[in-house]
């Protein structure tokens, strides 16, 4: 049969000129396509081997052979599978124009009537690509292809420009050869990437089809010096060349094998290999499902946290591969924000290889997969928090901070993440000064008469201890979790409750203790307060615009003073970890509590019954409340101002 041309339909030229111009940034993807489609063309041939062996022709080892070639400047990729006919070669390279050409080209037409800025590279993702990837490097493309068991061969060939030749040729052996004759910006030395470098191909081969089942393999020239007969190089002697055929890809992925054959040794080299680390990991899950969705995960948790993974630049995600082929590096969708610390790898049939982000966040499949994964994730945690303690803590140590954050923002997305992971937490507490304690074990430990759960914010252990607040309560031996992270009080407020004990804090409102004990300083507080109710309005007409309320505490033991927040609103924790993060959003209301028993509430009463108009009166009630901001490790407004008073008090 003679040379025959044909012509791409008009949309499927257009379709061809974005898939030419626009389609993906790193255009290295051609290979992955390419090569994905030769070991589909073996599985076709292995499969239909099964009940007619005759297809082999005496040949049933399957192969994939690269040639690249710098003289020619062309790469060719070779197989030895099912091959095509004359007819499925017309129907089958033509899948471009089978694959939604006209819905693509309408959706595109919508989108720009409706003034959306569209990109055709984000679209198209939607759609496959397939061969006609090999269009963004190649200025030529041919094909030679012989069916199994079929005698004539079939030869097409296109320059990408809208038409393509198609003819009857001979070739020896079953399967397909396609051979890019490379545009001049993608080989030789000057090239920024060069098809042609055999270095280069392997590397590509590594990262995008390693676990592809079938050998790839290609021909290495290898440059050597002559030796002697020890083994030295031979001084001068002009260097030989020979042929190597290497295979490029190690084909059977790990997370394939059954994980009671794998050795640990193993998935920390692969761990180390893959991700560019230099310990083991802390963790490794390894599932295979099967059902409603199949897929097989291959998680890692990393030794430590890396510094950048609360900062904007870090990009978290796992990676996709469908059927042993990488699709994607970094898939942030799969898993929610709060596990972005795991490492690892997905594996899915039902993953298209041209699958776009777009596409991905409608995926049933990646959110069924997504929630088994979250699922498993949080079993393991919990299963080691309860088996192996020291193990969890290490792991608390690097990552809690995640677990907190993501019951935090639950807040804005309204899921269910509060009631996944708060038996997760861990925190400092007074009772043990050496370990940390989860929500579980405190509550475990209060006694009947104790209603909520007490907890203190500070920059660390000793700081919160010598808060005037604790006094009180660790008169009364009561239990108190300590707070040491600005997002801890964030997630505190969030969780709002545990096992029907209400979390407070030692800073905010009345501590609502219900013994006797505490009632009766409670009234006496009450009466203290009526009787020197012209001292409390005075006060708190001194400190205008820095309290809210003054009153007289009853928590107080030895302290002069301390700041409390109103019960409602934001804590004054709270309040500096916005001002910390340059995002003053919100102040919270301050209130200043005096003990009546101090020497300086005598002091004060002294001096109000005097003059409350004077200014010794005034300095007095400035001190104090500049006292307990110093207490709450907060600067004074003046400086200056606060020393010269103290100066002042001092020499008289």
């Amino acid at each position: 049969m003679a040379k025959e041309m044909h012509e791409f339909q008009a949309e499927t030229k257009q379709l061809l000129d974005l898939m030419v111009h626009s389609i993906y940034t790193n255009r290295e993807i051609f290979l992955r396509e390419l090569i994905s489609n030769a070991s589909d063309a073996i599985d076709k041939a292995h499969f239909e081997s099964l009940t007619n062996r005759e297809l082999l022709e005496g040949n049933d080892t399957f192969e994939i052979y690269l040639v690249p070639d710098e003289a020619s400047h062309t790469l060719t990729i070779s197989d030895n599978g099912i091959g095509m006919t004359y007819d499925e070669v017309v129907d089958n390279i033509g899948t471009i124009a089978k694959s939604g050409t006209k819905a693509f080209m309408e959706k595109m037409k919508e989108a720009k009537e409706a003034g959306g800025d569209v990109s055709d590279k984000e679209m198209i993702g939607q759609f496959g690509v397939g061969f006609y990837s090999a269009f963004m490097i190649a200025e030529k493309v041919t094909i030679v292809t012989r069916k199994a068991g079929q005698a004539t061969a079939v030869k097409w060939e296109s320059n990408g420009d809208g038409t393509y030749s198609i003819e009857e040729c001979e070739k020896e052996a079953r399967g397909t050869s396609i051979t890019l004759t490379l545009l001049p910006e993608f080989y030789g030395e000057k090239a920024e990437e060069n098809f042609t470098d055999t270095y280069k191909i392997e590397t590509l081969i590594k990262k995008y089809s390693d676990y592809v089942r079938y050998p790839i393999k290609m021909n290495f020239v290898i440059e050597e010096t002559p030796k002697d007969e020890e083994g030295k190089p031979i001084e001068g002697a002009e260097k030989t060349k020979r042929d190597e055929m290497r295979t490029l890809n190690s084909m059977q992925p790990l997370w394939t094998r059954n994980k009671n054959d794998i050795k640990p040794e193993e998935y920390n080299d692969f761990f180390k290999e893959l991700f560019h680390e230099w310990e083991a990991p802390m963790d490794v899950l390894h599932t295979k499902a099967e059902g409603t969705v199949e897929y097989t995960s291959l998680l890692f948790i990393p030794a430590h946290a890396p510094f950048n993974l609360y900062h904007n630049d870090y990009e978290p995600g796992v990676q996709l591969y469908s059927r042993h082929v990488f699709i994607m590096d970094k898939c942030k969708d799969l898993l929610p924000d709060y596990l972005r610390f795991v490492k690892g790898l997905v594996d899915s049939p039902d993953f298209s290889l041209n699958i776009s982000r777009e596409l991905l966040q409608q995926s049933r499949e990646l959110k069924l997969i997504g929630k088994n994964l979250e699922k498993n994730i949080l079993k393991t945690l919990e299963r080691t928090l309860k088996n192996d303690r020291p193990k969890y803590e290490k792991f608390w140590e690097e990552y809690g901070k995640s677990l907190k954050i993501g019951i935090y923002n639950s807040m804005y997305s309204g899921n269910d993440t509060v009631t996944k992971l708060k038996d997760l937490l861990l925190f400092v507490s007074s009772k043990e000064a050496s370990t940390v304690s989860s929500l579980k074990e405190y509550v475990e430990r209060m006694p009947e008469s104790q209603k909520k759960i007490y907890y203190a914010t500070g920059k660390d252990r000793e700081t919160i201890e010598h808060l005037p607040q604790m006094e009180l309560l660790r008169e009364k031996g009561i239990e108190v979790l300590f707070l040491l992270d600005p997002v801890d009080e964030f997630a505190i407020e969030t969780i709002r409750e545990y096992d029907g004990k209400q979390f407070h804090s030692i800073s905010r409102g009345d501590l609502e203790l219900d013994d006797v004990e505490s009632q009766e300083v409670k009234k006496e507080t009450e009466d203290i307060s009526k009787k020197n109710e012209d001292l409390i309005k005075d006060i708190k007409e001194a400190l205008t615009n820095k309290v809210s309320d003054v009153k007289v505490s009853n928590r107080l033991k030895s302290s002069a003073v301390c700041l409390v927040a109103d019960e409602q609103g934001p804590s004054i924790a709270m309040e500096q970890a916005f001002a910390d993060a340059k995002n003053p959003m919100f102040k919270a209301k301050r209130i200043l509590e005096i003990n009546p028993h101090h020497d300086l509430f005598s002091r004060l009463q002294t001096i109000h019954g005097t003059d409350k108009e004077s200014v010794e009166f005034k300095d007095y009630c400035d001190l104090l409340y500049t006292q307990a901001l110093l207490i709450e490790g907060i600067l004074p407004e003046d400086p200056i101002g606060f020393a010269n008073k103290i100066a002042k008090l001092m020499a008289k």
